[in-house]
This record gives C-alpha cells, structure tokens and sequence, in this order.
C-alpha cells in the first residue's frame, strides 16, 4: 500500500504521461469516467487505488488523446463520490493537504456577487496589509448580525489557509507571539502598552493590540477610552490599535478575540497584545487564547495570601509589578519578594518554564527592556520543547466548545417551542410559584422534545 501511494503521488506531481494510453493526473478539475479508465492498462492499479485511503477525497484524470487511445478526456467520475486532494510526501511520512474550494464554495454558493466581492476585497485588502480591510474585517466578525456571521466565517476560512502556508514556508513555526495583559482596574495596562509598544516598533516589529472594554450593563454601550492612553503609539503606522466592548462577555475578553487575533497574524503583525478588561481572582479566559499570559498588579496590592489563592495568579507566565517609581519603589520590592515566595507553593504547568516576577515602571522605563528579554526567553523555550505547538492546538479545541457553547444557547433562546414557554416560566419564577432549577428542567424538557 505504501508503494502504491508513492506511485500515486509520483504521478501526481510530476505530471508524467504514461506509455500506450494511459491516463495522467492533472489539477484540473474536469472528471472522466472510471469504467472506461478500468478496461486499459493498469487497471490493477486504479483499482488498488481506489482501494486505498484516498477513498474520501477525488482524483482527476485525463486521457492522452493524441496518443489515440479513444477514450473521451472528460466524462463525469461521480459515480465514486471522490473528492480531490494533494498527496505530498514529507520527511516525516505522507500527509494530506486538502483542497478548501470545496468548502469555501459549499460556503459560498448562497451569497451575491456583491458579498462575494466584498469579500475577496477584504481579504486581499488583509494580506496586503492594508489597515482600513483589517479593522472592516474586525467589524465583520464582531457583528452579530446572521448573514454578516456567513461572510465573516468565510473570510477567516480564507485567511487561516493563507496563515497555515505561510507557516509551513516558516518551517512550521509561529509567525506571530500572542501575549496576553490582565490585572486589576488601575494596574496601568495601557501606559504599560504605550511605552511597550512604542520600543517594540523602534526594534521593527509590527505590533497589534487588542484592547478590550466593559460594556455598562445598564445602557449596553461602551467608552472604548484604552486607546486615548495610547498617543503616540496610536500615531505609529506599524502599530495599529483595535479597542472592542465586551458586550457582557465574561473572562475580561470578547466573544471574537481569537477570531480579530488571526485576522491580526493574516495582516502581517508579527506580535499581538490582548489587554483584557480589569479583571478579579477567577477572570483569566485570555490564557486559552495567547502564547504568554502576562499579569500586571500594581503595588501594595495585598499580601503573600493573594497569590497563594490560585485563580488568575497560577495562570499567568509573568507577573510584572507595575508603577516601580517614586515612593513605590519600596512597596514595589515588598511585593515583588511576596509573590516569588508564593509562585514557589504552586504548581508548575511547564517543564521547561518557571513563573518570574519582575520590576517595571512605564514612566521610567524601567525593567520594561528586561521584561521583552524574558518574553523572548519564554518563546525559544516553549518553541524549542514543543509546548507552544501543543498550547496552540490545545487552545483551538476550548475555541471551538467555547463556540458551540454560545450557539446552543442562542439555538435555545429563538427555538418556537422554549421561546413561547420562557415569559410564562419567568412570570411564575418570579411570583414564587415555581423554584428556579425547576422551571430550567421544563424548558430543558420542552427543548429536548421539540421534535
């Protein structure tokens, strides 16, 4: 069998024609029919073929006309319900590399040619670098809006194929660092960014950064006010700054801060920040979605106690005790020598990474230098023992449940059966006459048996 697909992808790649009438495989997607291919010259082997694991996928022949052989050079082939792929032979054994027309076709097929245009604009827009197409494609996937939905899921589509090669031509490294910043309220994310951010792009890095607001839950609205912190880095041309409201989403971070993270890499920024909402004990959702979790507290912020209460302070690569200037230089120190004695009491969740705690002031300057030279210490090390490989993939997974959590839900919420039943529900939660869980299990039930 093995031989057998060494022979196929021979003849894939190199496009050979074989002697007395014999088919070749092309990329082109016309089909012939099989019957026909079966009654010539190695049919033995088209058979084998077909036998092979190559059965959920197609292949394309044609016919070498010229060589007389009186077969027609494209009739259907669709009797088999074969798709088409490339069969590439690597270092490491053979792996497939699929064909995503199909896909994004079968995503396609519904839109007009406007919103396919525009589309294709976007992302053409993206890869070229163009800022205006990458803050439109953000816009696209924060809408909430069902069609807006289709579109945007067909550009990230596009993009993650374009983002995979680019990778695979970078010899399977990452062409971005994510670093994730949270803290609490006032730790001074943002002037940390501003100063950060500013080093970084005089060093030739193009830096994204995602800052994320609270959405008041009164009104619903947002003031997006991280970015008036940001002056002069707002100003830079290889900086670009993208604030985005919560809208109720718990863990300090949006809904679609993963999908504006690879619309980020597909724009050619090579490092990406994610500075969440000021958050408490239990809000670390942008530890699933970065390379580096980074933790900003400022000084005097409670005892040894709070970091040996785990939440969000196990969770963090770095922790960078902030506002080390002035008279808080010396609380500063304090705190910096509570929290190294307590990460020691945790427990470590890499092999070949232990937590640092460290100094920086963003009036200053201070530390902050250091602080890049042990981010990039981090990275060669999780590169170099394959972690950060496994993170990333592992990361993928809680994306996809994340999102199957929040359209079940949604699913739930507009299904005809539970949504006649939920304001006669809620009005007897509220009265008394039916206990909360209770009420929950009959729209459970009435959801279960809609059909």
């Amino acid at each position: 069998m093995d031989l057998l697909r060494k022979t196929a992808i021979q003849l894939w790649e190199s496009q050979i024609t074989l002697s007395h009438n014999r088919p070749v495989f092309s990329s082109v997607p016309n089909e012939m029919n099989i019957p026909k291919l079966l009654q010539h010259p190695h049919q033995h082997f088209l058979k084998g073929l077909l036998r092979s694991p190559f059965r959920p996928y197609h292949f394309i022949f044609h016919s070498s006309a010229h060589l007389g052989s009186g077969m027609p050079p494209a009739q259907p082939f669709n009797s088999l319900g074969l798709h088409c792929t490339k069969w590439m032979l690597l270092s490491n054994g053979l792996k497939r590399k699929l064909c995503v027309q199909t896909t994004l076709k079968e995503h396609t097929e519904g839109f007009s040619d406007k919103e396919q245009r525009f589309v294709d604009k976007l992302y053409t827009g993206l890869i070229q670098g163009q800022r205006a197409c990458l803050a439109e494609g953000i816009t696209l996937i924060e809408s909430t809006h069902s069609r807006k939905k289709e579109l945007a899921q067909v550009l990230l589509q596009k993009v993650l194929v374009y983002h995979r090669e680019r990778e695979q031509l970078n010899k399977g490294k990452p062409l971005a660092f994510r670093v994730g910043l949270s803290g609490p309220p006032g730790a001074g994310k943002s002037t940390f960014i501003e100063y950060f951010g500013k080093m970084l792009t005089e060093r030739g890095h193009k830096l994204s950064v995602l800052a994320v607001d609270p959405s008041s839950c009164t009104s619903g609205g947002s003031l997006l006010g991280d970015k008036t912190r940001m002056t002069e880095l707002s100003r830079d041309m290889n900086a670009y700054i993208r604030p985005s409201p919560t809208r109720g989403t718990l863990g300090g971070v949006t809904r679609t801060t993963n999908e504006a993270i690879l619309l980020c890499e597909g724009g050619g920024y090579d490092i990406i920040l994610i500075e969440t909402v000021g958050v408490g004990q239990s809000e670390f959702a942008v530890a699933d979605m970065v390379d580096m979790f980074i933790l900003l507290l400022p000084p005097a912020g409670g005892d040894e106690l709070q970091g040996i209460k785990r939440g969000i302070i196990e969770m963090a690569d770095l922790v960078a005790i902030t506002k080390s200037d002035g008279d808080l230089i010396v609380p500063a120190r304090r705190i910096q020598a509570e929290y190294v004695s307590a990460l020691k009491l945790l427990r470590r969740r890499s092999k070949v990474w232990r937590p640092k705690v460290i100094r920086i002031s963003a009036r200053s300057g201070e530390g902050i230098t250091e602080m890049w030279d042990k981010m990039k210490e981090f990275q060669d090390l999780m590169l170099a023992s394959g972690e950060l490989s496994a993170k990333r993939q592992k990361q993928q997974k809680v994306w996809m449940w994340n999102l199957i959590q929040e359209s079940v839900l949604e699913h739930f919420r507009t299904h005809p059966t539970v949504r006649e039943q939920i304001p006669l529900l809620e009005k007897k939660v509220l009265s008394g006459a039916l206990s909360p869980g209770l009420a929950a299990d009959l729209l459970l039930k009435a959801f279960q048996s809609r059909d």
